[in-house]
């Protein structure tokens, strides 16, 4: 199963520029007005009518873009479906036989191995299956849709520049249903400015080289603010007295103040104690206790899912050796109707959750988190029954 990359595409709030942005109406109308922007920019008529002539609505891709309930599930259940034996197994096999190319991008951008193997993993299973939707239509789909149509316009203009390249059919690439080509899933403008030909063929092609799409990744990772050398994420064991409001995202302190706090790495020390650093308690106190290092936060340029982050981020630990996390007993969490009905009582309250949507986001545990201090509770940013009861 494949988990979009870029999540962002999901999140950005995009309402007020899409304004700008031309989109729904009738679609020839609509393939028209691209085709003259395109000519606009410099692309031959000629070729952009050749690019442009198939383009169709796929109504699976809406369906698809409506439909993402797995980023309700919580971090243990959502990273236990997700990290195999079959993965970890293929991952350490897939390091070896492209040893020289990892070689190569730890040396070039200090990337771990692992960090690149888990998005491999999780976005196409390590190449296996990298979807079947028509990208060229999944693109136009999506920028006709007026919900997010200033992310998606662009994108089809970087498709038409690797067409011109020889680096894209309309027919036949292929891809997610947001428009992610290839192993790593990247979308057009992103292959433009990042795409590598890591194999030497003279060509970026990420749906067939292991070598361009893992060197393509490392450059685009690179270029969001990867921190060469640094890790991005540490399982904990938290002192009983640790003041929870302290977790979160929102609050950094070096990693040497939370040593003097008496957070301590479950395996091994701790990182340098002057790096900036969060703590982490993805199903709140009673689970898995994570220091969030500055990497950490580059996760979020790639895809803007708390779970999946936390989930990429600890299966790239486990690549590197890393043990099995502690789960702890966290209490139980709401299901997906009890979270939007919290959400709401919380937005009428005047937090900012980021939308009814049911998926426990940044928003809604920092709104969480705020509301269980004042309440009295443990303020640990895991909504439960008991905060919902309280409201």
């Amino acid at each position: 199963m494949r988990l979009p990359l870029l999540l962002a595409v999901l999140a950005l709030p995009g309402a007020a520029l899409a304004q700008d942005v031309p989109c729904g109406g009738d679609f020839r109308d609509f393939i028209e007005g691209l085709r003259e922007e395109a000519v606009s920019m410099g692309h031959d008529p000629a070729e952009v009518d050749r690019f442009l002539s198939g383009a169709e609505i796929d109504r699976k891709v809406l369906q698809r873009d409506r439909g993402q309930g797995i980023f309700q599930t919580p971090f243990i259940d959502f990273s236990r479906k997700l990290i195999s034996q079959y993965r970890l197994d293929k991952g350490r096999e897939l390091a070896n036989r492209w040893d020289e190319v990892f070689d190569r991008i730890e040396r070039d951008y200090g990337i771990a191995r692992g960090v690149l193997l888990a998005f491999w993993a999780f976005e196409t299973d390590y190449g296996a299956y990298q979807g079947d939707f028509n990208t060229l239509d999944a693109l136009v789909t999506l920028a006709h849709d007026c919900r997010r149509p200033e992310i998606f316009r662009p994108q089809i203009f970087a498709a038409l520049e690797l067409y011109e390249h020889g680096d894209f059919d309309p027919d036949r690439t292929t891809g997610a249903w947001a428009g992610e080509i290839g192993m790593v899933q990247m979308l057009p403008r992103d292959i433009l400015e990042s795409g590598l030909d890591g194999d030497g063929d003279g060509h970026v092609l990420l749906k067939s080289s292991a070598p361009d799409a893992l060197m393509s990744g490392a450059k685009m990772l690179s270029g969001l603010g990867w921190r060469p050398g640094e890790p991005w994420l540490q399982e904990v064991v938290l002192p009983e007295d640790l003041d929870l409001s302290l977790t979160g995202l929102e609050t950094e302190m070096t990693v040497g103040e939370w040593e003097q706090l008496g957070v301590k790495g479950r395996e091994g020390r701790l990182d340098d104690a002057r790096l900036p650093a969060s703590i982490l308690l993805p199903q709140g106190k009673g689970g898995p206790a994570f220091i969030a290092y500055p990497n950490f936060r580059v996760y979020f340029e790639w895809n803007q899912s708390f779970v999946y982050v936390m989930t990429a981020a600890y299966f790239a630990t486990r690549l590197e050796g890393a043990p099995v996390y502690e789960a702890g007993n966290p209490d139980p969490g709401l299901s997906g109707e009890q979270m939007m009905t919290l959400q709401k009582a919380l937005q009428d309250r005047g937090y900012d959750v980021g939308g009814i949507d049911g998926i426990l986001g940044a928003g809604t545990r920092a709104a969480v988190r705020d509301m269980q201090a004042k309440l009295g509770l443990p303020a640990d940013g895991w909504p439960t029954q008991a905060l919902l009861d309280r409201l």
